[in-house]
């Protein structure tokens, strides 16, 4: 599932990592530990092993958000929808291997009502929680 470019709210960007796929892998689909790493997430919840279809639920910048993996190809790419009051998103991680190391990217969209009304101070928000994330999984990674 691709993000939607024509969503109110869209933002991509990449990280160079110093670590294998693999690696970045466990980190980003070990779900349940992402409030240790990243600040920002203070909550989150799965039930069962991350595979397509598997649904989770997490808390950031206040929000709880429901999720549904719709992308889960092993250490190449993880994506998800997401849906809390007002907003519905599209984030999808890939990692792409390179001579030292793994660039990282990450995209999402993000549409509804509540969207729509604070598009600019959601870009804003959302374009640093990236940047935060990219940057606290890096530090995670590179241990």
């Amino acid at each position: 599932m691709t993000i939607n470019q024509e969503a109110p709210v869209v933002q991509s960007k990449n990280i160079h990592i110093n670590a294998k796929p693999e690696t970045i892998w466990k980190v980003l689909t070990d779900i349940e530990k992402w409030p240790k790493w990243n600040s920002k997430i203070t909550d989150s919840i799965l039930k069962e092993e991350p595979n397509i279809g598997t649904s989770f639920t997490w808390k950031t910048n206040g929000s709880r958000i429901k999720s549904q993996i719709h992308t889960f190809d092993s250490d190449k790419a993880i994506g998800w929808i997401g849906q809390t009051f007002g907003a519905k998103a599209i984030h999808n991680w890939v990692l792409e291997p390179t001579k030292n190391g793994t660039k990282v990217a990450v995209k999402e969209s993000m549409e509804g009502w509540f969207i729509f009304l604070l598009r600019k101070k959601m870009n804003n928000i959302l374009e640093e929680d990236m940047q935060y994330w990219l940057e606290k999984l890096k530090i995670e990674c590179e241990k």
